[in-house]
């Protein structure tokens, strides 16, 4: 395989696939599950900022921020959802699917600037600890628990062979969310046995450490998919190994291989064959080949012969050109 060759041979139509990437019947039980845990967190969330005020908790305060994320993050998930449904037309030739990769970007840095403001409060509140009322802290969050466990488990059902990264944004915010209320419990017992109420601020820390975690996550792949790198599980070198190795091909190069959106795989090579093989027949095996390998059916082949030997170049002039016999 020649993965940088930059010629062609030949002028055979290249060869298109296009299907598989339907994805209107998951989408929309994904939508279910958002609007579903949506509700459970903004019921919640207006419940959480009313006994932070009054227990005086930070770790409360920002769980309920987080969560305030979280309800932001799930309604651009339903509204990317909707736009990446959208037929392609005019300039936008594969449509509007990469909303859905914007907003896990977009959760992505949310939850950086809000882990970043939890760090700088919490460090204020370690040097100078407020008093905080453990009871109703240590009961808000033992509760949240419980929301959060059932919204994990919606978007979980919601999610059809796997999450789109979309989706994986949102439940990404959820669980972190979940390890955050433990932590806030824990802080709020320790409070309640000890009195020792920097732990809130200490339970903050950790919630930040998780929040940052979560966004690293979220950043990296969506930054792989804007960047048109290959989907993860996917190797390149192993695809042009296949294609190359297959009956009747000559030299395979020009090998690009990206994600259009989550579940949306595609790829274009130029492929030489044989001189006398078929090379329409040669596109359908390969293309065969790539979808039930390695699962990608959006393919773009050009397929063109190898050069021969190629007969003297003979111009004849026509009989008006000619000059007579001296």
């Amino acid at each position: 395989m020649s993965p940088h060759a930059d010629h062609a041979h030949g002028g055979h139509a290249p060869g298109h696939v296009h299907g598989g990437h339907s994805q209107g019947p998951a989408r929309e039980t994904e939508r279910g599950a958002i609007r579903a845990a949506l509700a459970l967190i903004v019921g919640y969330m207006i419940g959480e900022v009313v006994a932070g005020v009054l227990a005086g908790s930070l770790a409360l305060l920002s769980d309920a921020a987080h969560m305030l994320t979280d309800a932001v993050a799930l309604g651009i998930a339903l509204v990317a959802s909707r736009l990446a449904e959208r037929p392609a037309r005019g300039a936008m030739t594969y449509g509007l699917g990469r909303a859905e990769i914007l907003s896990a970007q977009a959760n992505g840095v949310t939850l950086l600037v809000l882990g970043a403001l939890i760090v700088v409060d919490a460090i204020r509140r370690l040097v100078a600890p407020p008093s905080v009322d453990g009871l109703p802290v240590l009961v808000v969050a033992l509760t949240g628990i419980v929301v959060n466990l059932l919204a994990a488990g919606i978007l979980a059902r919601g999610s059809s062979a796997g999450r789109s990264l979309n989706l994986e944004g949102s439940y990404r915010h959820i669980v972190t969310d979940l390890y955050g209320f433990i932590a806030t419990a824990i802080a709020a017992g320790v409070i309640l046995a000890t009195r020792f109420d920097r732990a809130d601020a200490i339970a903050s820390l950790l919630i930040a450490a998780l929040l940052l975690h979560a966004c690293y996550g979220l950043l990296k792949e969506s930054g792989r998919v804007f960047m048109e790198a290959a989907p993860a599980g996917i190797d390149p070198d192993e695809i042009g190994r296949a294609l190359a190795g297959h009956a009747g091909v000559v030299e395979v190069h020009d090998l690009h291989v990206w994600e259009v959106t989550s579940g949306f795989p595609a790829l274009s090579a130029h492929v030489v064959v044989h001189a006398g093989d078929d090379c329409h027949e040669r596109r359908r095996a390969l293309q065969a080949l790539l979808r039930e390998r390695f699962g990608i059916e959006h393919t773009t082949l050009q397929v063109d012969h190898e050069a021969g030997e190629q007969p003297p170049l003979q111009i004849e002039l026509p009989d008006s050109s000619r000059m007579p016999a001296g």
